[in-house]
């Protein structure tokens, strides 16, 4: 089986933000949300909320681009 790139997640004070994702996007993090549930061992799925955070955080550490422009602008 491939492993997810998402681990488990930090328990962090939220900020809330809200905005509109698209159906099929959902879908997809619901889906992600119970394959993620397996893998690491919860009982019950992740809401999307709790997702999209650790999801973003990833994408960002993940992105050489973004990592060498931080890096330069600090």
């Amino acid at each position: 089986m491939t492993k997810l790139r998402l681990g488990p997640i930090d328990d962090d004070k939220p900020i809330k933000v809200q905005f509109e994702l698209p159906g099929s996007v959902h879908r997809d993090l619901l889906a992600y949300a119970k394959v993620h549930a397996q893998e690491t061992g919860l009982a019950q799925p992740l809401t999307v909320e709790r997702l999209i955070a650790p999801m973003l955080a990833r994408f960002m550490a993940s992105d050489r681009g973004f990592a060498r422009k931080s890096r330069d602008s600090g």
